[in-house]
């Protein structure tokens, strides 16, 4: 994408003085309902009014979408309140069906954008138009097939391109229900500037309790916007009910969040610094958690080696890894007595963990 500052104008047309917010419900389930939220939204800082027509779910058996019905109700929800709408694309039938009820802002989900026979297919179905695509990234964290699909959609001519941070499916448990892996959008942030990147917070929490803070975290590293799941009932709504918040509650946070400003100069440095020790804080939770990884690998190969009776220190293994960490340091720009000072120290913390249980 070599022409990247013409993939920003669809943003800075809307003329905010606030980061976009795309809001409304996970999925539309009837005309009220839709016309409901959005009418709540209206005086909301959301300019997008967001719904899923077509839910494709993990198993079936569970609510899959109203289908193209929904759109008529988006349709009007428009015409009425003046809000941008947007829907979830999955195929070319689905492109042309929103293209006939005059939608603003397509996002494709994270499960197309895994498929590139898929992404082709709707890219070259939108040809020719100026509408908003917004690319979720893919399941897995991979940042290759994320900037692949947005590629494929500029290729095609379409310029109005931003994409959408929704987390990662990890085997592993944790708070969220997708993995944030916030180095991911950040490494993709760095590489091209200028495609904006917006927050989906809803799907990587999947419960309501910690939208705020992945949305305060998003604004400190500079995100361009937020895509909320908002549903006038939440608890009632027919999917992803633990993770939708009120209009009422997205009003409430927009007030409560912190938007820096650029200001002058002082105000520039300031938050171009804090935009970075976000970033170092981010970083700085990752190193912690593999650190804690490793030394639960360190136990278990301590009570191997008890079961066995074998020796805490394996001398040969120990300078087979530091020699190697050596190499791939000097590939970072990290000096070799940095090295040796943080794996002499992860090594011995190993072999205390390893020497409790050996004589536990």
């Amino acid at each position: 994408m070599e022409n990247k500052k013409e993939l920003r104008n669809w943003l800075n047309a809307f003329n905010l003085n606030h980061p976009l917010v795309i809001a409304g419900p996970c999925s539309a389930e009837t005309e009220e309902q839709v016309l409901d939220i959005a009418h709540q939204l209206k005086d909301s800082d959301a300019t997008v009014l967001r719904a899923g027509i077509w839910k494709p779910r993990t198993r079936p058996g569970n609510f899959e979408g109203v289908g193209a019905l929904g759109l008529k109700w988006l349709q009007k929800a428009k015409e009425e309140t003046g809000l941008l709408i947007s829907t979830e694309v999955a195929n070319a039938n689905h492109v042309d069906l929103a293209l006939q009820h005059d939608v603003d802002v397509l996002w494709i989900g994270a499960r197309t954008t895994v498929s590139p026979f898929i992404v082709q297919e709707i890219s070259e179905s939108l040809k020719g138009t100026d509408k908003i695509v917004l690319v979720k990234n893919p399941v897995n964290p991979d940042l290759a097939l994320w900037l692949g699909a947005v590629e494929r959609f500029y290729a095609s001519g379409v310029t109005n391109l931003g994409v959408i941070h929704r987390g990662f499916s990890t085997y592993e448990k944790t708070r969220y229900r997708n993995n944030p892996e916030w180095q991911l959008p950040i490494d993709l942030q760095n590489r091209f500037p200028d495609l904006p990147l917006i927050l989906d917070p809803s799907h990587i929490a999947g419960r309501r309790d910690i939208i705020f803070d992945l949305c305060q975290t998003a604004l400190d590293l500079n995100y361009d916007g937020l895509m909320i799941e908002t549903h006038h009932n939440p608890d009632k709504a027919w999917s992803d009910a633990s993770q939708q918040i009120t209009p009422a509650t997205l009003i409430q946070y927009t007030k409560d969040l912190r938007i820096r400003k650029e200001i002058g100069d002082a105000t520039e440095f300031k938050n171009k610094i804090n935009t970075m020790r976000t970033k170092i804080d981010v970083i700085d939770h990752q190193i912690i958690d593999m650190l804690g990884k490793r030394m639960k690998v360190a136990d278990d190969i301590g009570e191997l080696k008890k079961d066995h009776n074998v020796a805490v220190l394996q001398t040969k293994r120990w300078n087979e890894i530091l020699g190697k960490m050596i190499i791939q340091g000097e590939d970072k720009n990290l000096s070799e007595e940095f090295i040796l000072r943080v794996f002499k120290a992860v090594h011995q913390e190993s072999i205390n963990h390893q020497e409790k249980i050996i004589n536990s």
